[in-house]
């Protein structure tokens, strides 16, 4: 995990990096594809992909895109609150809340992003037999959106009982 340069309250971590190239008449141009992860640790996420002709560049783009898509949730007891499954496409992730002191028990891709969420405590699972990281990373930050969505509908639900 590194810190941002200019002191931003947000760490990054790099997903992926993949060259990508396209063949023209004059022969071929290579470019470069890279995927950002961006977290406050306090339940502030985003996720950015970007292209570019050098890799800092690319990820200089990613990590302001990541920066304009972020997701807010409540992580106050270091775990997401209920299970809930991620999907974004074809990539499906299932997230269980964990006892205090279980540890991240996540692989790849959603522990880099649980990490950076400030999840401590949490059990995860790639449903999906798919290997894209960015459908993942977007498929746990889809999971987080619904816990954000169950919040709401369980205050919404409350107030009106009342």
């Amino acid at each position: 995990m590194a810190r941002n340069k200019n002191n931003s309250k947000y760490d990054q971590k790099l997903i992926d990096v993949a060259r990508v190239v396209r063949v023209t008449a004059g022969g071929r141009r290579f470019r470069f594809r890279t995927v950002m992860v961006i977290g406050d640790h306090k339940g502030e996420i985003g996720i950015g992909h970007a292209k570019a002709d050098d890799i800092p560049k690319a990820i200089e783009k990613a990590v302001k895109q990541a920066k304009d898509n972020l997701v807010k949730f409540d992580v106050s007891n270091h775990t997401i609150p209920t299970a809930v499954k991620g999907k974004f496409k074809s990539a499906e992730v299932m997230m269980k809340p964990a006892r205090k002191g279980r540890g991240l028990i996540a692989g790849g891709v959603v522990r880099a992003v649980c990490d950076l969420a400030g999840i401590d405590d949490i059990s995860a699972k790639i449903i999906s037999r798919t290997n894209n990281k960015l459908n993942l990373a977007k498929a746990t930050v889809a999971g987080f959106k619904k816990i954000n969505q169950l919040e709401r509908l369980e205050k919404e639900t409350t107030t009106t009982d009342k």
